[in-house]
């Protein structure tokens, strides 16, 4: 630890999964997209609770089951609270439940575009090692060799071979792990001694800020 950079990096999704539904306003499969608004309907002490979502060619909606009949005293009060509120903060980690969304559509498309927030967790003088820690706040389809390649401004084929070498390593550790897809708890090692300009160019780019 004591000659590594130590980073953090939160990846934010910026678009939901979209669903593909028999839409019956256009007569065949479309893509839906969520309208951020619940519905709700009451039946006695049961309670169903839907996701509505747009068609993106003629806005007819489609409501994705979020549960049904469900009694309401074995509902998370949080849950229902949100439920009630329509609360956009819950309502989006909700559109990215893909195994709900997967059970009800014939095909869910996914999109890599996210936002990516850094800082600095340990620093040093003389530092030769990069530490990056991962969070996602939300499912993505990015894989973990093009997160790294988009954010150092480097090529696959170099961090492929920086893997191979030994210089690269991950917690877990797995022969795939740069082609699998970014997961929170994913831990990335650089050894970068023999890498001329680590505070000129890798530093801005690990702990972000202007270059």
């Amino acid at each position: 630890m004591c000659n590594a950079l130590r980073v953090r990096w939160t990846i934010i999704p910026q678009t939901a999964p979209q669903p593909w539904i028999a839409c019956s306003g256009c007569g065949g499969l479309r893509a839906f997209q969520s309208s951020g608004k619940t519905r709700l309907n009451a039946n006695g002490r049961k309670l169903d609770a839907w996701l509505i979502y747009k068609c993106l060619s003629c806005e007819k909606t489609w409501n994705r089951p979020i549960f049904e009949r469900q009694n309401i005293r074995d509902i998370d009060p949080a849950v229902l609270e949100a439920l009630h509120a329509n609360d956009p903060h819950w309502i989006r980690r909700e559109t990215f439940n893909l195994e709900a969304l997967r059970r009800k559509a014939q095909r869910v498309d996914e999109f890599p575009e996210f936002d990516i927030q850094k800082e600095v967790l340990h620093d040093t003088l003389d530092w030769t090692r990069l530490d990056i820690d991962l969070r996602v706040s939300l499912p993505t389809s990015t894989r973990l060799d093009r997160l790294l390649a988009s954010e150092l401004r480097v090529s696959r084929a170099r961090l492929q071979a920086l893997h191979d070498g030994g210089a690269l390593w991950t917690n877990p550790d797995r022969a795939d792990i740069l082609r699998r897809r970014v997961k929170t708890g994913t831990r990335v090692m650089i050894d970068l001694s023999t890498e001329a300009g680590r505070e000129q160019v890798w530093r801005p780019l690990v702990q972000g800020g202007p270059l």
